[in-house]
Order: structure tokens, then C-alpha cells, then sequence
């Protein structure tokens, strides 16, 4: 018997989009019989070509909730327009207590933004930006979301 293992090609598909966990966190429900746990996932996903999206989702376990996260982000991409690496003009956004403040850079000078800011900024195809988080909020997914509608600004 031959074996044609070495034969069988398995070449993995380059994914659409490239994924970045902002966080996860396990979250409680009290109900009548004590505690039910599950977890909750915030993704960023990305083409690093003007488009990015952020989702939010629960599952009973880590994997499934990045993968309805996933599900979500792919609901709510945004696409922007990147000139020379950057963007056309300073923008701010808020979005609950967070607020973000993003700034076009001179080529070469790189991503200089800290947090939620930087990946998504990453993900969405932006080389020279400097981005500042201004509130003192340390909720990451409020920063996402602020950066967000700070990009949708652009548009």
C-alpha cells in the first residue's frame, strides 16, 4: 500500500479579513440557581486597505464568542479613504465617555497611538497618524467605538 500523504497539498486560504482581540471578559447572570457564566469578546477585524469593522458578542465559551464577534464586526465595516498613508484631516469623536482625537502625520513619522486607537488604525491600512485617547476611559471598547465614528468622519 502506497502512502500518498505527502502526496496531499493542504494550502490554507489567505483570510479576507485579519482579526485582533481587544478583550475578553467573562461575564456573570444571577439567576434563581446561583451564577451562570459566559464570556464576551470584542474583535477588531481588518483588509489593512480602508476597511475595518468592530464586533461585540457572548458565548458560553472563548472561542464561540470571538466567533460571533467576528460575525458582528463583518455586520458593521466602514470603509475610508487613506491618502499617502494617512488621513486628510484631524478628527475627534466621543462615544459615551471615551473621546479620541486623530491627527494626519508626514510620511515616515508612523503610528504613534496607544490602545484600541493603534489597532484599529493598523487594521484599516493607516501607516502615519497620531492618535490620542483624551477621556480617561479605560473601557476599550468605547475607545474602538469612538475611533470608529471618528473615522466615519471622514468619509
Amino acid at each position: 500500500m502506497a502512502n500518498n500523504f505527502n502526496q496531499r497539498t493542504t494550502r490554507k486560504e489567505k483570510p479576507e479579513f485579519e482579526q485582533k482581540l481587544l478583550g475578553v471578559d467573562r461575564v456573570v447572570r444571577v439567576v434563581a440557581g446561583g451564577r451562570r457564566f459566559s464570556f464576551r469578546a470584542v474583535m477588531v477585524i481588518g483588509d489593512r486597505n480602508g476597511r475595518v469593522g468592530v464586533g461585540v458578542a457572548k458565548g458560553p465559551d472563548v472561542s464561540q464568542a470571538v466567533e460571533k464577534a467576528v460575525a458582528d464586526a463583518k455586520k458593521s465595516m466602514i470603509k475610508i479613504k487613506i491618502t499617502n498613508g494617512t488621513i486628510k484631516h484631524e478628527v475627534d469623536a466621543k462615544y459615551g465617555a471615551a473621546r479620541v482625537v486623530l491627527k494626519s502625520a508626514k510620511i515616515g513619522k508612523g503610528l504613534v497611538a496607544g490602545g484600541a486607537v493603534r489597532i484599529i488604525c493598523e487594521l484599516v491600512g493607516i501607516e502615519n497618524l497620531t492618535g490620542k485617547i483624551v477621556s480617561r476611559s479605560s473601557n476599550k471598547l468605547n475607545n474602538a467605538r469612538a475611533t470608529l465614528k471618528a473615522l466615519e468622519k471622514l468619509v
